[in-house]
């Protein structure tokens, strides 16, 4: 069997001590991802990204000279081959969609762990689309009307079988068990299994949290 070669990723953060964090972090955690190179400003990422030809672009929303859209428009210009993964600080609606409509197949936020991260740029080297989880709607509302739209991903609700996205949904709405299995046609110990299995996963503890959990996520 062939060995797969590690995902390479180029950093781009205007913080040193940020991006000296993010590159020992990820190579603690993995030997899936190596980081081939870094950069502070847009120029220096656009020469960077030219030079290392790297697989994934973790690349910060706003620095001083143009910011992450900007390193997108300029490495799309030229035609390059790489994916971006936008790796923030800012949740705002307004960036995240700014970032997307600019190209990247992803946004995250720096809240997101070492493993989570090394995660989410494995997946979108592999054609994913990822998100951290409150911000997919952003996305979805977004570009809800535009034809071929890519899909969503989201770590967390892709860990739920779709009868159990079902079994949540109803929950969400305000359904009793014995209503959702009206619903569902299954039966009301089915659906205790479902809804255990949800909150096993999501590690929340009652329907409230769940029901929480489910609009952050559109499923309402």
């Amino acid at each position: 069997m062939t060995e797969q070669k590690p995902v390479r990723v180029f950093l781009v953060d205007d913080h040193s001590m940020f991006r000296a964090g993010v590159r020992a972090e990820l190579e603690a955690v993995t030997d899936a991802v190596e980081v081939v190179g870094e950069a502070g400003g847009v120029a220096e990422a656009v020469a960077g990204i030219a030079h290392h030809h790297p697989d994934v672009v973790l690349l910060d929303v706003h620095m001083p000279d143009g910011g992450g859209a900007e390193v997108l428009r300029r490495v799309r210009k030229s035609g390059q081959d790489v994916v971006f993964l936008a790796l923030s600080v800012s949740d705002a609606a307004e960036d995240v969609i700014a970032v997307i409509r600019a190209g990247a197949r992803g946004y995250v936020t720096k809240t997101i762990s070492s493993t989570e991260l090394a995660t989410a740029v494995q997946r979108v080297a592999d054609g994913d689309a990822v998100f951290s989880p409150r911000l997919a709607g952003f996305v979805l509302d977004a570009f809800a009307d535009r034809p071929g739209a890519a899909p969503i991903s989201d770590p967390e609700l892709d860990l739920l079988t779709p009868r159990e996205r079902d079994v949540l949904r109803l929950l969400a709405r305000g359904y009793a068990y014995k209503e959702i299995a009206a619903e569902l046609f299954i039966s009301v110990k089915t659906v205790e299994t479902h809804v255990s299995s949800v909150l096993r996963k999501t590690q929340l503890s009652n329907r409230y949290e769940l029901s929480r959990w489910a609009s952050d996520r559109r499923l309402v």
